[in-house]
């Protein structure tokens, strides 16, 4: 670890190799959640079946980042050649309008509820959590195995212990801080304090409930005890939550939106999610000729740089639940031509998240929002993605997250359950976008992704962490097409993002010249250290080659079956 208390990455120079299986393939992020899958896998399930074990797996041994208590998502494609999606995301409480929280924040805070802004944690910002359902229907719909078969490898390491490995130690720490209520430190914490490196731990009250899970199906957090004290907690810290609101929600089958780039075919998920500012950039990308520079030439990051922030400010203007507002078609090429006519040779200063442009057209029929911020907290949340193929033909990438580390703060009870904090993404402005309504789904960061190389060549990945994930998805998906990297080269290379804050940042290990450059070209440049730079994860089927690739800035593996 590093004086600011971020892992330090850049010390390892090991490497890796892209990892190959006859049966199956899984990665993501932490070793035991890969052999958990591949256990599925074993024992004669599908890729569905190791997603699901993987995602439960990944709740216990990298709590930190997912659980129960939020939300998960898929991009697939099945044996069968079905391209399609899986939305597992609840909205606010019923009773959570913009007035009742005004006044709730002001009473809190002791302040006019004019003066009143969503927070980042605590009771207000919990959502419905969709992910025992999103497990559940994934299960009973894909799989070949049950539910609790595919929980059993998790149930196991939350009962038996598991040891704790590096990054998630480190990210771990946040909980110190976090956690104010005995229930939440009981069951995070270690007297008081977050894991060492390698120290083996038990989440007792997490397996519990899992155990629950199995034996009794997802109702059980949404309709029985596990749901009253969700709700409880809740409005024990003034939220408005109710065992109602848990009993409405319902698992979603959205059809997934997509673009062509370079040949390739690239799906990802409409909106509420953030999956149309990844298309967007690309069709910008393509539009412009980004991919005609060279691999590492400053041209290149400049002109995939300006295509992302193009994207954002769109993105962050129109993206909602549409349910709600009318979203114009921001992945159309018509769309991306027009945008592409205000990206020259140096940076454009005048392009930022939230601030409207006047050659913004098809706005869906209604007027264009006043400027305003992006959702918040919005840039380095943390996520779990994991990815599977198998030798049936299916390929899946699975998403699970809290939103920011261990989420609102709030632990359900004794249920081991720790709560997000996604709703942190609303506004309590009446003319944003993204207000707070009554059911409404907040602004989602959490984007899978799939595409077609070719008719039999297809993989599912991601890339975890925030506003970071639009702007990995470029960038893996060029460094494939465009450059035809292997997998593990293509998640291994130096990668740049694009700021809130107009500033555009590369990683530590780039070449030194490579910032000069670019601040000649007008960018105002910032080295960062590798974790903020996503957590990638890559699953293929190659016309029955089965292929993987994870992530180096985190734990994880690819492992082959």
């Amino acid at each position: 670890m590093n004086v600011d208390g971020n892992a330090d990455l850049d010390r390892f120079t090991s490497r890796r190799s892209t990892v190959y299986g006859q049966r199956g393939v899984v990665a993501t992020s932490q070793p035991l959640a890969a052999e958990a899958g591949i256990q599925m896998l074993r024992e004669g399930g599908n890729a569905f079946d190791a997603a699901v074990a993987t995602a439960a797996a990944l709740n216990v041994v990298e709590p930190t980042s997912t659980g129960l208590g939020g939300d998960v998502f898929a991009l697939y494609r099945t044996a069968d050649g079905e391209v399609g999606a899986m939305r597992a995301c609840g909205g606010a409480p019923a009773d959570a309008t913009i007035e009742n929280v005004r006044e709730a924040v002001a009473d809190e805070e002791a302040i006019d509820p004019e003066d009143a802004s969503m927070p980042d944690t605590g009771a207000h910002t919990v959502t419905v959590p969709g992910t025992a359902r999103g497990w559940e229907v994934t299960s009973e719909e894909f799989g070949d195995l049950t539910l609790a078969e595919a929980l059993q490898p998790a149930i196991r390491y939350a009962t038996e212990g598991y040891p704790v490995s590096e990054i998630i130690a480190d990210a771990w720490t946040h909980g110190e801080d976090l956690f104010e209520t005995d229930n939440a430190r009981d069951a995070f914490l270690f007297d008081g304090e977050s894991p060492d490196v390698g120290q083996r731990v038990t989440l007792p009250n997490l397996g519990s409930t899992m155990e629950r899970i199995a034996e009794e199906g997802a109702d059980v957090v949404y309709e029985g005890d596990i749901a009253e004290e969700i709700a409880e907690e809740v409005q024990s810290q003034g939220g408005f939550m109710t065992v109602d609101d848990l009993a409405d929600f319902e698992v979603e089958f959205p059809t997934p939106v997509s673009t062509t780039y370079n040949g390739a075919e690239v799906y990802e998920l409409p909106p509420n999610n953030q999956g149309l500012i990844a298309l967007e950039a690309l069709n910008i990308a393509e539009a412009i000729g980004a991919h005609e520079y060279e691999l590492g030439s400053p041209e290149r990051i400049h002109y995939f740089g300006e295509a992302m922030k193009l994207a954002f400010h769109d993105g962050h203007r129109y993206i909602t639940d549409p349910e709600y507002e009318q979203i114009p078609p921001l992945a159309s090429k018509e769309w991306a031509e027009r945008r592409a006519e205000e990206i020259g040779e140096e940076a454009n200063d005048d392009v930022s998240f939230g601030v409207p442009d006047a050659n913004a057209e098809d706005t869906g029929g209604r007027s264009p929002p006043s400027p305003r911020e992006p959702p918040e907290p919005p840039e380095d949340a943390d996520t779990v993605l994991l990815t599977v193929a198998d030798d049936e033909g299916n390929v899946v990438s699975y998403i699970n997250s809290r939103f920011a580390g261990f989420g609102s703060g709030l632990v359900a009870g004794d249920t081991g359950i720790a709560l997000q904090n996604r709703g942190s993404s609303f506004s309590l402005d009446p003319d944003h976008p993204n207000r707070l309504e009554p059911e409404k789904r907040p602004f989602h960061t959490l984007i899978p992704g799939l595409v077609k190389f070719d008719e039999d060549d297809w993989a599912a990945f991601g890339v975890m962490g925030g506003y970071m994930q639009p702007q990995g998805h470029v960038q893996l998906v060029s460094n494939v097409v465009d450059y035809g990297m292997p997998l593990q080269a293509a998640l291994d290379y130096p990668r740049w993002r694009y700021r809130e804050d107009g500033t555009l940042a590369i990683e530590e290990r780039t070449s030194d010249s490579l910032g000069t450059k670019l601040t000649r070209k007008g960018h105002d440049v910032r080295l960062l250290y590798p974790s903020l730079f996503g957590g990638a994860q890559i699953a293929r089927n190659d016309g029955g080659t089965l292929s993987a690739a994870t992530e180096p800035r985190k734990d994880g593996n690819a492992q082959g079956y």
